[in-house]
Parts: C-alpha cells; sequence; structure tokens
C-alpha cells in the first residue's frame, strides 16, 4: 500500500489493517514450511507495510 492512502484512514482501521497483515505473514510462514510458497516477496512487502502502518499511527 501507498502511504497516502494509508494517511487517509483513521487508526481503527489502521490497527484492523496491521492485525490483518500480521496474521498474513503468520500464514505465510506455515505455507512457506510446508513448501506451497512461489512467490517470497509476499512476506517482505507485508512487513514494509506493517512498518508504515506503525509510522503512521504514531505521527496521529
Amino acid at each position: 500500500m501507498k502511504s497516502k492512502e494509508l494517511v487517509s484512514k483513521t487508526k481503527e482501521e489502521l490497527v484492523g489493517l496491521m492485525n490483518d497483515k500480521k496474521k498474513a505473514n503468520e500464514e505465510f510462514r506455515f505455507k512457506a514450511v510446508s513448501g506451497g510458497i512461489k512467490n517470497t516477496k509476499e512476506l517482505r512487502e507485508n512487513k514494509k507495510d506493517i512498518a508504515r502502518i506503525l509510522t503512521i499511527l504514531n505521527k496521529k
């Protein structure tokens, strides 16, 4: 997600989105262990999105 999209969201939406990203990372790790992952960049993108969300939450 872009930072501009995240700035326009409320705190509750950002927290919900962050929780969704964390759950997606958790599921991604389980799939990686079982060998069912083809797109390995997804984990890195989710981590960056979480960092963006936390930065914006700290500014608000």
